[in-house]
C-alpha cells in the first residue's frame, strides 16, 4: 500500500501561481499533531506554498487537482460489500485473498489455490478492500489538502466520509480485521490480511490535521480515538494480529509501521518504542542481506516491486521512529545490513538501460524508486540518490506528493 494513491482560498497571487496557498499568518501556527512526517516540515511546506515556492508547485497542484475529485466522492461503508461470509455480521470488514483462484481439479472450485502474480480482481471486488482502499486514500488527499490549503470543504467531505466508515452505528466498520483476505474453501480471515490496512500513519495523520477544523469536532475525535483504541486492543489479543506479527517480510513490516504509529496516535510511547528497537535485529538484520538485497522479496513473482514495496515500509517505520528517539536510518549490523545498503541495492535499477536480473512476472516500474530515493536524499544527503531520480521522469517526480514532507 503507497502514499501516491492517497490526494485555499480560491486567488492568484504570488509569483503567478494557479492555486495559490494559505496565507503566510496561517502558514505559521497550527502545528499539526501528525507522526509519519515531521510536524516543522509540513508547517515549512505551509509557508513555501504561501510564498510560492516553485519547487513545491508541482506537487501542490497535483494535490488539489486530486482533492478536488476526491471532494466529489460519496462516502462508503462496509455495509455496501457485494459478498459477506456466513455467519459474519455485515458490520466486520471482510475480503478476499487476491492471489487465489478457483481450484481447477475440484467440481465446486474450493478449496481456492494460489497464483503468486496474478490477482483475481472478481474476486477482491466481492469483499471491502477495494471501497476501504479508496475511502484511506480519500481521506489522506483531503486532509492534507485541507492543511495546506485552509479550504474548508475538503475538511467537510473528510469529515463527513470518516463518520459513515467508522463512527455513524447504521454503517460503521467493527474495530477488527479478523475476516481479512479470507480463501475460499479453506478459511474466513488471516494475518496476512491486515497488510490492507498499511494506510495507517495516513489516517491517524490524517485525524491530526483536521482537529482544528470546523467540521471535525472534539466528539467526532473522541469517537474515532475510542474506535482506534478498541483497534489496537484486538491487534494486541488476535490471532490474526499474532500471525503477521510474526511475519518475516514485507507483511511484518507493514504491521510495525500500522502498530507503532497506532500506539503513537493513542500516546502509548513506550510500546511504540520497543516495537521500533526490535526492528533493528527483527526487521532490518533479518531481511536484509549485507549486499542489501531481500531475499524473501526477490523470491517474489514480482521481486523488483515487493524489494521497494517492504523498503517503503522499513523506511515509514524509520520515521515513526523518530519520534520515539530511535534511529533506525543509520542503524547498521556488524556484518553491514542497513536501509540505506537496501536502497543502495535497488537505486541503479531507475535507469531503464540496467537490467533487472531477478524474478520479474511484470513489466519495472522504476517510478516505484521515487518516493524513497527522495526521502533518502533528504535523510543521507547523498547525491548519487538525486543521480538516480533523474532517470526517473522528471515531471512526475516533482509532482511526487513526497516532495510535501521532505523538506528543502
Amino acid at each position: 500500500m503507497s502514499i501516491s494513491k492517497l490526494r485555499l482560498s480560491i486567488c492568484v497571487m504570488a509569483l503567478g501561481v494557479l492555486l495559490a496557498g494559505p496565507s503566510l499568518a496561517q502558514s505559521t501556527s497550527n502545528v499539526p499533531r501528525v507522526f509519519s512526517v515531521d510536524p516543522a516540515t509540513l508547517v515549512s511546506a505551509r509557508q513555501r506554498i504561501a510564498a510560492g515556492d516553485p519547487s513545491l508547485k508541482p506537487a501542490y497542484e497535483a494535490l488539489i487537482r486530486d482533492a478536488e475529485k476526491a471532494f466529489k466522492a460519496a462516502p462508503a461503508s462496509v455495509m455496501e460489500k457485494p459478498k459477506t461470509l456466513p455467519g459474519v455480521d455485515r458490520h466486520d470488514y471482510v475480503s478476499y485473498a487476491p492471489y487465489f483462484w478457483p481450484n481447477p481439479d475440484t467440481k465446486d472450485g474450493l478449496p481456492y489455490v494460489r497464483h503468486d502474480g496474478k490477482r483475481n480482481r472478481d474476486l477482491v471486488n466481492e469483499g471491502d478492500a477495494p471501497r476501504f482502499e479508496k475511502m484511506m486514500g480519500t481521506i489522506a488527499t483531503l486532509a492534507l489538502a485541507y492543511e495546506l490549503s485552509g479550504r474548508d470543504e475538503f475538511a467537510d467531505q473528510a469529515s463527513t466520509i470518516l463518520r459513515v466508515w467508522f463512527v455513524d452505528p447504521a454503517t460503521r466498520m467493527n474495530p477488527n480485521f479478523t475476516h481479512a483476505q479470507a480463501i475460499p474453501g479453506t478459511n474466513t480471515g488471516r494475518g496476512t490480511g491486515l497488510i490492507e490496512f498499511a494506510s495507517m500513519p495516513h489516517l491517524v495523520d490524517s485525524l491530526g490535521m483536521l482537529e482544528g477544523s470546523k467540521s471535525w469536532t472534539k466528539q467526532d475525535q473522541e469517537a474515532m480515538k475510542s474506535w482506534l483504541s478498541s483497534f489496537a486492543d484486538w491487534m494486541a489479543t488476535s490471532k490474526e494480529a499474532a500471525d503477521e506479527r510474526k511475519a518475516a517480510n514485507n507483511h511484518g513490516s507493514w504491521f510495525d509501521v500500522e502498530e507503532t504509529s497506532l500506539l503513537l496516535y493513542l500516546g502509548r510511547n513506550d510500546e511504540a518504542r520497543a516495537i521500533c528497537e526490535r526492528a533493528k535485529q527483527k526487521r532490518i538484520a533479518r531481511q536484509i542481506e549485507p549486499d542489501g538485497s531481500q531475499p524473501l522479496e526477490l523470491a517474489r513473482a514480482d521481486g523488483f516491486g515487493y524489494s521497494v514495496f517492504n523498503l517503503n515500509a522499513l523506511f515509514a517505520l524509520a520515521t515513526l521512529a523518530k519520534r520515539v528517539d530511535v534511529d533506525l536510518w543509520h542503524y547498521q549490523t556488524a556484518d553491514g545490513r542497513s536501509l540505506r545498503k537496501a536502497l543502495d541495492f535497488l537505486a541503479p535499477y531507475a535507469d531503464a538501460e540496467k537490467k533487472w536480473p531477478h524474478n520479474q512476472a511484470n513489466a519495472l516500474n522504476r517510478g516505484k524508486l521515487s518516493a524513497a530515493l527522495q526521502q533518502a536524499s533528504g535523510v543521507y544527503g547523498e547525491q548519487s540518490y538525486a543521480a538516480a531520480l533523474r532517470h526517473l521522469p522528471a515531471e512526475e517526480v516533482v509532482a511526487d506528493r513526497i516532495r510535501l514532507f521532505i523538506g528543502k
